[in-house]
């Protein structure tokens, strides 16, 4: 059997890693940069909702433009590296050009290309996933890239500690060091990749069919309405449910990326067996009755076991999408398959900034509609997916295009 090199897994785990990095420091920072231009603090919602519309477009449009370059070896880990440069400088550039009393139109100009730039970072890596690496390799991979983005989500709290005591230009400055040397590394991971993969699999040509669109548009409809559960749960609900028994949650609100974590490589396992669509689905009924259980309990300790299973559920979630992705989108449209499902976790954490830029969490009317909105939503998408699993079943056996 073939395998993958395990450095190409570490490889898409450190670029999820530090990407997420970057993003934190953004987010935390941006308040301070904003001021320092003279906006309002009202504009940093904005600002942030802003960058979630333009990931929306963006990871769609350079996952599409991915199937286009990645046609030659090679290409598309230097189109990634280029666009990549000009992302990290203008993210380095944020913090000087506030201090720079250029004003604040400067600042969003810098904001905007570092948001769209940063696309590139996305999809179009894990592109290569459904490229070259052999579809029983593909959820590992996927795996390694979702425990980066774990480990990364579950340190966050504790690197905002560190940051607040430091002046924003040199975080900036490392986190763009880092995040374009792991950006010029794609083109080796490409062709490690692409040397290492054997070439008697059926290739894309007169005999390949082309992958249907629809379900590749259901596959990410349903992701938008599991990630807005997973959105209203972690970052609205999830709170209040420790707060019933204790005023410190900062560790408590770790236990998700802890099951998120965990849940990785079991999670590759499965789909590797069931297929990313079937798993999705039953990972979504199995987080909303966690997320159920969670909601009527009386024990700290049984929230805190739920809270980890829906962890361990989002993780299979993500994990299967990718190797979903990679397989609808069989023989040449992996990228368009996983800029949706980029664009479709962009659209949910909109909706998320959306639904609480509206003071909706001080509605008692609308309080028990939210508490019990992700359950909702995981339900109707899980049976959704396990719909389209029994329908899609060249989603499972369709070989790997090479």
């Amino acid at each position: 059997m073939h395998r993958i090199p395990h450095s190409v897994g570490v490889y898409f785990a450190a670029l999820q890693f530090i990407f997420a990095l970057c993003w934190t420091s953004y987010s935390f920072y941006l308040p301070k940069l904003v001021a320092e231009v003279g906006l309002s603090a009202g504009t940093v919602t904005l600002i942030l909702m802003l960058d979630q519309a333009i990931f929306t477009v963006t990871d769609y449009c350079a996952g599409v433009a991915a199937d286009k370059v990645s046609r030659l070896v090679g290409r598309l880990g230097h189109w990634v590296a280029a666009v990549a440069a000009i992302s990290c400088m203008a993210f380095l550039a944020l913090p000087f050009v506030a201090r720079s009393g250029i004003g604040a139109t400067a600042l969003l100009v810098f904001i905007v290309i570092w948001a769209v730039t940063s696309a590139s970072m996305r999809a179009p890596p894990l592109t290569l996933l459904g490229k070259y690496a052999a579809r029983p390799a593909i959820p590992f991979l996927a795996g390694f890239a979702m425990l980066g983005l774990g480990i990364a989500s579950g340190l966050s709290p504790y690197l905002t500690k560190i940051l607040s005591s430091q002046d924003p230009r040199l975080p900036f400055v490392l986190a763009s060091v880092a995040l374009l040397l792991t950006g010029l590394a794609l083109a080796k991971v490409e062709r490690t990749l692409a040397k290492d993969t054997p070439r008697t699999e059926e290739r894309p040509g007169k005999t390949a069919g082309r992958a249907a669109p629809a379900p590749i548009f259901m596959f990410g409809f349903a992701t938008v309405i599991l990630t807005i559960g997973f959105q209203l749960h972690l970052f609205l609900n999830s709170e209040p449910l420790f707060k019933k028994f204790t005023s410190d949650t900062t560790a408590l609100m770790q236990v998700f990326w802890v099951g998120f974590s965990i849940g990785m490589f079991p999670a590759s396992l499965i789909t590797k067996r069931w297929g990313g669509l079937r798993v999705m689905g039953a990972a979504g009924l199995v987080g909303a009755t966690a997320i159920v259980v969670a909601e009527i309990s009386g024990s700290l300790g049984l929230i805190v076991a739920t809270q980890a299973v829906v962890g361990a559920a989002w993780g299979c979630i993500l994990v299967s999408a990718l190797a979903a992705a990679a397989a609808l989108g069989a023989p040449e449209h992996q990228g368009k398959a996983t800029g949706i499902l980029f664009s479709a976790l962009a659209l949910a954490t909109l909706a998320r900034m959306a639904i609480n830029g509206t003071g909706a969490l001080g509605d008692l009317a609308v309080v028990p509609l939210l508490r019990w909105a992700p359950t909702l939503c995981w339900v109707i998408a899980g049976a959704l997916l396990l719909a389209m699993s029994l329908a899609s079943p060249r989603e499972v056996t369709a070989p790997r295009a090479a």
